[in-house]
């Protein structure tokens, strides 16, 4: 699917119009990862970029890829009995 958008002459005139839809596809995905909309995967897809990639843009906007609580973690890792 293909969205179109307005944007002021004067904000696109410095920028290559494949570096804005790179920003919107990425903002975008970011958007509807941290909304818990889709799964990393999907929004690594949606960005158009690698899961690895899409890992790097989440933490560069501080978007936690791992959500899970402090407490969370200390009850797994106190669960943790290696073989």
């Amino acid at each position: 699917m293909q969205v179109a958008i307005d944007l002021p002459n004067d904000f696109v005139a410095f920028q290559a119009a494949a570096d804005i839809r790179q920003e919107v596809r990425a903002s975008y995905a970011l958007w509807l990862y941290q909304h818990e909309r889709v799964t990393l995967a999907k929004a690594a897809e949606v960005a158009g970029v690698s899961l690895y990639d899409f890992m790097g843009l989440c933490k560069s906007n501080q978007v936690p890829v791992i959500d899970i609580s402090r407490d969370e973690l200390l009850a797994e890792i106190a669960g943790f009995n290696p073989a």
